[in-house]
Order: C-alpha cells, then sequence, then structure tokens
C-alpha cells in the first residue's frame, strides 16, 4: 500500500521515485548518493523505489556492470520494489511513442549530415552564438529514410518553468532548445526520450538526480507535454566534489560503492556519510536507516555541491564498528583473513580478537592488519623496540613472568594485570620496566593492544612460548654486547 506524500504541502499524490543507472561502469558515489535520496524519498511516504537500467548504450554496457550495480544496491541496503526494468526490452514501446508524435506532427525526419552539422555549430561558436539545430529539415515533410534521424518539434516560443526541490523555480526560453534528435537513424531512441517515456509508463511522481541532468529537464518537460503526459516533481542534487574542490574522481581515493565494502568499511557506516553528502537534520551526525527514512526531507537538500571527507568517513565507519555486533564483526574479519591468505590457529577465538580491537579500528580491514601478530609466531622484532627494550633489565622481568605464567591452572579465569603488576611490585620497578619487554615479547613490537588482552587471546601455551622466546632474544643480544 502506497501513503500519500507528506513532503508537499498543497498536492496530494503516491509517491513513485526511480534510480536509473547506465551499466557502463561500477555503482559510484555520487549514483549512490542518487539512489538513497530516491530511496529515503519513496520510504519516507510510503512509496516505492524503482530500479531500472538504462542500458539502450549497447557499445558500453555490460552484464558484468548491471551486476556492479545490484551487489552495490544490495549491500547498502536498498532494496527496490517489484521487478527490475531494462530499457533494451522496451524498444517496442519506444517505437510505438515515436510514431505517435510523428503522426501528429510533433516530431519529423531529419536528413542533415554530420559533415553539414558540424559546419553549422562551428560557424554559430564563431559568430558568439550557441551551437544548435537550425530547423533545416522541420517543414520540409521528408518521409523515412536509411540516413534520417527522428527530432522533436520544440516549440518556439513561450517557456518552460518548474520548481525544483533544490534549485528552486528554473525557467528555460523555448527558443534556447533546439530540436532534439529522439531516434536514431537505426531506430534506436536516444536518452532525453527514453527517460520520458520510462517514467511517464512507470508512474514515477518524483525524479530525483544529479543536477547534471539539469539542463535537460526543459527538453524533457516538453515532450512531456507533447505526448500529455502528468509531469513530475523534480529535484536536482549538488555535485560531491573531492577535498580539493574538484569533481570526485579515482585520484581522491575509492569512488566505487564496493571498494569500500572491499576497503572493510561497513555498509550502513557508508550509508550514514552519503545521506549526510548535502542533506542534514539539526545537528545530528549518526543515523540508523530507519532514523533516515523518518526524518528525511528532500527541502533539506543542500544547494551547494558537497565535499567528500574521507576523514569523515572513517571516523562514522569506527563509530559503527564500536557499536556492532562482535560475532558478525568476527565473520568479516574472518573474511578479511581469508583474502589475506592467513590461517587462524584453532585456539584464537575471533570474537576475543574484535573485542580487542573494535574500540580503535576504523575499519575491518585495519583490524585484520593490527591482529596479524596473533596468527603466526614472531620470528622478528621490531629493531627500534629491540633496541629500547631488549637489555639486561629485561631478563629478570620475563624470567618473573614466565614462571607465574607457568604457575597458573585456569588461564581463562585468571587476573592477568594483576599477575602483571605483582612482577612490578616484586621487582620494585616500573610498570613499564615489566610491560615494555612483554608486549615486545607477544607483539614483536611496542605498540599494541594491552598485554592482558593480548594473552587471553593467545592462550597460555603461546603466551609462554612468545616470552620465552622473547628472553631467548634478549640474552642473546646481552651476551654479543659483552663479547
Amino acid at each position: 500500500m502506497i501513503r500519500k506524500i507528506k513532503n508537499t504541502s498543497n498536492n496530494i499524490m503516491s509517491v513513485i521515485t526511480r534510480f536509473a543507472p547506465s551499466p557502463t561502469g561500477y555503482l559510484h558515489v555520487g549514483g549512490a548518493r542518487t539512489a538513497l535520496f530516491s530511496y529515503l524519498f519513496a520510504r519516507a511516504n510510503n512509496g516505492q523505489f524503482i530500479l531500472r537500467v538504462e542500458d539502450t548504450d549497447r557499445e558500453r554496457s555490460t552484464d558484468e556492470s548491471v551486476q556492479a550495480i545490484f551487489e552495490g544496491m544490495k549491500w547498502l541496503g536498498m532494496e527496490n520494489d517489484g521487478d527490475v526494468y531494462f530499457q533494451t526490452k522496451r524498444f517496442p514501446q519506444y517505437k510505438q511513442k515515436v510514431q505517435q508524435l510523428l503522426d501528429q506532427d510533433k516530431a519529423y525526419y531529419c536528413t542533415c549530415s554530420k559533415e553539414r552539422l558540424d559546419e553549422m555549430r562551428e560557424a554559430q561558436m564563431k559568430a558568439g552564438g550557441k551551437p544548435r539545430y537550425d530547423g533545416k529539415c522541420r517543414d520540409l515533410g521528408l518521409e523515412d529514410s536509411d540516413d534520417a534521424v527522428v527530432r522533436f518539434r520544440n516549440p518556439q516560443e513561450g517557456e518552460v518553468t518548474f520548481d525544483d526541490y533544490v534549485r528552486g523555480v528554473i525557467t528555460t526560453a523555448n527558443k534556447e532548445m533546439d530540436d532534439l534528435i529522439i531516434a536514431r537513424p537505426d531506430g534506436t531512441p536516444t536518452y532525453n526520450f527514453t527517460v520520458v517515456i520510462d517514467d511517464v509508463d512507470m508512474k514515477i511522481s518524483h525524479v530525483i538526480r544529479g543536477d547534471d541532468h539539469i539542463n535537460n529537464t526543459p527538453r524533457q518537460i516538453n515532450i512531456y507535454k507533447a505526448l500529455g503526459a502528468e509531469l513530475p516533481k523534480f529535484a536536482h542534487l549538488p555535485m560531491i566534489l573531492g577535498d580539493d574542490g574538484a569533481r570526485l574522481s579515482k585520484r581522491h581515493g575509492a569512488v566505487s560503492v564496493m571498494e569500500y565494502a572491499d576497503n572493510g568499511y561497513l555498509p550502513e557506516a557508508v550509508l550514514n556519510y552519503l545521506v549526510r553528502l548535502g542533506w542534514s537534520h539539526e545537528d545530528k551526525e549518526l543515523f540508523t536507516k530507519d532514523e533516515m527514512i523518518a526524518l528525511f526531507d528532500l527541502k533539506q537538500v543542500n544547494k551547494a555541491p558537497s565535499a567528500f571527507n574521507t576523514s569523515k568517513l572513517n571516523w562514522i565507519n569506527q563509530q559503527y564498528i564500536q557499536q556492532a555486533d562482535s560475532q558478525r564483526l568476527s565473520e568479516l574479519l574472518s573474511a578479511r583473513l581469508g583474502v589475506l591468505q592467513v590461517s587462524v590457529p584453532e585456539n584464537i577465538d575471533l570474537i576475543k580478537v574484535v573485542n580487542m580491537f573494535k574500540e580503535r579500528a576504523i575499519t575491518i580491514n585495519d583490524m585484520a592488519d593490527s591482529a596479524l601478530f596473533l596468527f603466526d609466531d614472531i620470528n622478528e622484532y621490531a629493531a627500534t623496540s629491540v633496541k629500547k627494550v631488549f637489555k639486561q633489565s629485561a631478563i629478570v622481568p620475563l624470567e618473573t613472568l614466565i614462571k607465574k605464567m607457568t604457575d597458573i591452572t585456569n588461564w581463562d579465569n585468571a587476573d592477568l594485570h594483576g599477575m602483571i603488576e605483582d612482577t612490578v611490585s616484586e621487582l620494585e620497578v616500573g610498570f613499564g620496566k615489566v610491560g615494555q619487554p612483554l608486549r615486545v615479547a607477544l607483539t614483536g613490537q611496542s605498540s599494541g593492544p594491552a598485554n592482558d588482552e593480548i594473552m587471553k587471546v593467545l592462550g597460555q601455551d603461546k603466551s609462554i612460548q612468545r616470552t620465552n622466546k622473547a628472553l631467548e632474544a634478549v640474552k642473546e643480544k646481552v651476551a654479543n654486547q659483552r663479547n
């Protein structure tokens, strides 16, 4: 059931939005943001969200790209309503509508050659004008032929006005628009025509898309009118820029949605970040999907372009990791370790690993990298740590710790932090004199989680084994220095 729209004050209508990507590559960040705003607007109004694949560019469209779009939408949790539409399966409908406009004298055949059109546009630009078709064939009454295109007979007087949700009222004089091609010589329809036919047939109530389409809108409105169709409402979203103010591209980092999946981001974090690219609600930063749906309003979308800030995305992702279920994170961590071809020893519980790192990890990949020392024996110690920590003064603390570790009968319930503190008290040294050698023994370096947390994950045997190995390395270094 479709509820009536809540985001307009006067017009009562059912809400149907659409996301209409071209399958010529991955699902990029800009497309995902457009899809999200269309999705949220539909869900906020108990409407329908349609996915339409605009695959009429047969040379560039691929099945791989179609699957990449599906995968990205699924990962982000934006489910569409009903079947997916493919434009290539709708050619008979486009052909019928082209013929309808021809029969009503709202379109005509044109046989102007490419050479003539190029010369015409060049002359117009040299004269300081706007390159546009001069209407040579408009009133010639030409018949169809192998080299004929079909042009839409655009009104030559008056103007087109529409009230955009984001940009406000936009007016374009009809004389500024030429007679655009709606069908090529082989009968293949063009974008500006197919998008109107699709939106009419699918009863799209709100067209939400990037502002790179804003110049197409007046042309499309005239086609709607020529077909006698009801106009949808329009919302043109500002572009997304990189940190440097340039249009977002690969040089700014990952721009494919699934790259963020591969890089260890959580889908709900990416979704949260995308919704904040051009939309806000008071000073709130973190939104569940249900909160996005409850609060989203197109009229709150900013007019200015949004800047993609990876640091902000990282912060949001870190918040979501801290709040996420540890079992789920352990499965994601396991998958990442599989990509890295890392085998997890049977005695190591990945949930314990997750709990040790989830407060500080930015991404799942970050967590995996930080945890690598747990899964294989340490065969090399960081040079700076060896120089600073592996000294004569480390021998007794390590020997004392090994004895205390060995004496523990129930490792899981042992107070390992208390064991370290007891060693500090017994030896009457600073905590670092005990903690630092132990940390290097357990991790191979001077930084990492708390020693007691590491030992809990490694287990008793591995903890003792690593500490013994480090002790021998210290003794060997000290002996070599004496010699």
